[in-house]
């Protein structure tokens, strides 16, 4: 039936397709294309908006600044404006392909604090897309966090529908999701863990970062592989026209980031870099527990950038980072990290189709080692992949465009190699060394895509298309066959390069909006989404050693179908944006460990895992303000998630661990003058959902404790107040250097949120039980140095 039901899905978006293409070519249409710049370092502006008064519609600038309209022969009032710049007009009398460069001038006035979308002031209204949020950098610098460390995850998680799944951790939940649900992105190439410090910091550096968009279920046609959301972050580019040096000096890290021209005008280079310095403050610690301790993390950001000509552009991304935590004596060391890179090349091949050609490397892995007496022990994990994709954009005319493309991935999943060494009666590391190694598991993940963007009238639109999957479990591999009861029934190897398993799945969306007038709309989208690796996740907050583990021949891949619609309203020449949003997502194939289950090491991994049916389902109310000296948001999010399981929790449903009824964020800031900033969020979340005992039977002289249903109690709400000032240096003309400083604090009523609560028996009287709560933090003041020549 459900076979049936896409297959008629299926055969309605072809239909769509070639009637739009038969649209194409209806009318003659003429390109207007071009860059728009800053006029005076002649940088690029990403995402600039370019408006046609006359149809009240328009597009916006690539990552290169380009922007691309095709229109019928005419004349047209273009309107360019980019945030913090001038708005410029220009009257295109159209007969025939035009070439538009355009260089805006700054406003010479301070950037709004806080500023969401950073195109268009009616964007949130006009624009086919739901529960997809643009962030700029001068907007999350504003947020107040943790240890002052400007930090893109923590800002999202202000965003209605993304919720924090642990104190202070970069693990996030969106409408519902788990957190291996998102795809996190870093010019192109997935990030597996976008945590430093255990999830504290998160591995971006906002000095080489551009550009963040957020998308919450209304994935775009191009991504696959998540349930659900894509955070998609740009790197930003060097200067082709000058050099800079900026950076920051904070209490417990610091940053650099160096950019400038190669060649001028055509090529250049970013490098930013980042560190802490616990481990050098340790040592002069009065307590030698102290001492004894090593942790730091370190990464690199780095990207160069080259413009053949008008046509042609290619650019290479890199990323490194690395995480060390332990202590010397006795030896014990935990490390992680993640190298990540991307080569892309952009080529216009004429004013209406373009073509993105990108391969991308994505390296992630751990180690955790200890001595144990005699013997080291050393475990290491990994997960590989290498992926070429290509993204075509076609201008077909001025009221379709046409995304299709094709991507490629190789996996290789490395579940773990231990490592187990004697040492002699002197110390010294023995000869003898014992390896236990699970094998690896390799896949390939391929896609083919296809969308349009198409406007039916001034006031309707749709958006509309269809990505096919698929994916091959491929040997050399090991597996483990169970039965219904999951009992193991028989092992069966592959040997290399067979293709001993393939899933397909075919992924319609569509998404319409329509206008009820020039600053209120109504919108509503479908999407279905498959995803084929996932993670094995002993706790809601996550850490760095939950296992990667591809779809098998035992586990079918999650899918996802989510409808959603709402209602967008702006108010007062565009400077208050509101949105009413609704959702319900229905997730098949949900996967959940048993009871007592083993992750690390484990041959037989997939004999732990429970699969069954979630659904997620919530409203989410936004309100923001985007002009003037006094401006931020208010969103709420009423929302629930519950999973059902057969084997788990006797097959009655149960809350998912990151489920929250209610979640509020409150994001303002305020101009004192050009040189002063006054920032505060506060935030409130009911508690985690989590199973705790609810009584105690005595056996024997034992007392056990009886537990509750599955996440059926919860931890006490969270609540927390951050503020921040900045002061800016003075502006002096002709000085190319300036400076701020940032004062912090996290968490400023002290409030003692649990981070987690055990139950332990009492040695005076072993009849009673207590309660113990562990709280992460209370009052945090931080300060932090920029700089910026």
């Amino acid at each position: 039936m459900r076979k049936t039901r896409l297959l008629r899905l299926f055969v309605l978006v072809v239909f769509c397709y070639f009637s739009c293409v038969s649209v194409a070519f209806a009318q003659k249409t003429f390109g207007i294309n071009g860059v728009i710049r800053d006029k005076s370092t002649r940088e690029t502006l990403i995402g600039a908006s370019v408006l046609i008064k006359e149809l009240k519609s328009g597009t916006t600038a690539d990552v290169n600044g380009k922007y691309k309209l095709a229109l019928p022969a005419g004349t047209y009032t273009l309107q360019f404006s980019y945030m913090g710049y001038q708005t410029f007009e220009k009257i295109v009398d159209l007969k025939g392909n035009i070439n538009l460069n355009v260089d805006l001038l700054p406003t010479g006035t301070e950037l709004n604090a806080v500023e969401i979308h950073g195109v268009g002031a009616n964007r949130a209204v006009t624009r086919n897309e739901m529960g997809a949020v643009k962030m700029s950098i001068e907007t999350i610098k504003t947020i107040p966090v943790l240890m002052g460390e400007v930090d893109i995850i923590k800002s999202i998680q202000m965003l209605p529908g993304v919720m924090a799944t642990s104190e202070g951790g970069s693990g996030f939940s969106v409408r519902g999701g788990a957190p291996d649900q998102n795809l996190i992105i870093i010019d192109g190439a997935t990030v597996y863990n976008a945590s430093h410090a255990l999830g504290f910091f998160s591995v971006f550096n906002n000095d080489a970062i551009d550009d963040v968009t957020l998308y919450k279920g209304d994935i775009p046609i191009q991504y696959g592989g998540r349930l659900a959301s894509v955070l998609d972050i740009t790197m930003k580019e060097g200067s082709k026209q000058d050099y800079s040096v900026s950076g920051g000096i904070g209490l417990l890290s610091s940053r650099l980031e160096v950019d400038g021209p190669i060649w001028k005008d055509h090529t250049s280079f970013l490098v930013a870099a980042r560190r802490t310095y616990f481990d050098l403050f340790l040592p002069l610690a009065k307590n030698e527990m102290a001492k004894n301790v090593k942790l730091y993390f370190w990464d690199i950001n780095a990207k160069i950038s080259h413009d053949f000509n008008k046509n042609n552009k290619l650019t290479l991304s890199f990323y490194d980072g690395l995480d060390v935590f332990g202590v010397k004596d006795p030896y014990a060391e935990f490390d992680y990290g993640n190298i990540v890179g991307s080569l892309a090349w952009k080529h216009l091949f004429n004013d209406e189709l373009s073509l993105t050609t990108t391969a991308m490397m994505t390296k992630y892995d751990y180690s955790a080692g200890m001595a144990m007496g005699s013997v080291d022990a050393l475990m290491k994990a990994f997960l590989d992949d290498y992926t070429l994709k290509f993204d075509f954009t076609w201008i077909a005319n001025a009221k379709n465009t046409i995304r299709f493309g094709a991507s490629s991935t190789w996996h290789t999943y490395g579940p773990g190699d231990a490592y187990l060494t004697v040492n002699d009666t002197n110390g010294y590391i023995g000869n003898e060394t014992q390896t236990f190694s699970m094998p690896d598991n390799h896949a390939l993940e391929n896609a083919i895509y296809i969308g349009n963007d198409q406007e039916i009238t001034k006031r309707f639109s749709l958006k509309y298309g269809l990505r096919f999957s698929t994916f091959s479990n491929v040997g050399p591999d090991s597996v483990y066959y169970y039965d219904a009861n999951w009992n193991l029934m028989e092992t069966k190897y592959y040997k290399k390069g067979d293709f001993y398993h393939t899933y397909t799945a075919l992924e319609p969306r569509i998404g319409a909006v329509f206008l009820l007038d020039s600053t209120s709309s109504i919108k509503a989208n479908y999407s279905r989404t498959s995803q084929y690796t996932q993670l094995a996740q002993s706790s809601s907050g996550g850490n760095p050693m939950d296992l990667w583990y591809p779809a098998n021949p035992n586990i079918k891949p999650q899918t996802a179908d989510m409808y959603a619609i709402g209602y967008f309203k702006n108010f007062a020449d565009n400077m208050f944006e509101t949105s009413i949003e609704t959702y319900y997502k229905q997730m098949h194939n949900c996967i959940d460990l048993k009871d007592f289950s083993n992750t690390i090491m484990n041959p037989q991994l997939y004999g732990e895992l429970r699969v069954g049916e979630g659904q997620a389902y919530g409203v989410e109310f936004f309100i923001k303000k985007a002009k003037g000296k006094f401006n931020g948001w208010i969103s709420y999010t009423l929302s629930r998630t519950e999973r059902k399981i057969p084997e788990i929790n006797n097959g009655k449903t149960y809350l998912a661990p990151y489920d929250k009824t209610h979640t509020v964020n409150i994001v303002l800031s305020y101009n004192l003058n050009k040189r002063q900033t006054i920032s505060a969020n506060w935030v409130y979340y009911t508690g985690n959902a989590v199973t705790f005992p609810t009584g105690r039977a005595e056996v024997g002289n034992i007392i056990l404790p009886v537990y509750s249903d599955r996440n059926d109690c919860r931890m006490p709400n969270y609540h927390r107040l951050d503020l921040s000032y900045t002061i800016k240096s003075k502006e002096v003309p002709g000085r190319r250097w300036s400076y701020d400083w940032n004062f912090s604090i996290y968490n400023a009523y002290a409030r003692h949120n649990p981070w987690s609560i055990s139950f332990k028996q009492d040695k005076d009287n072993p009849s009673q039980t207590y309660a113990e709560m562990i709280y992460l933090f209370s009052i945090v003041p931080s300060v932090t140095f920029n700089f910026k020549f």
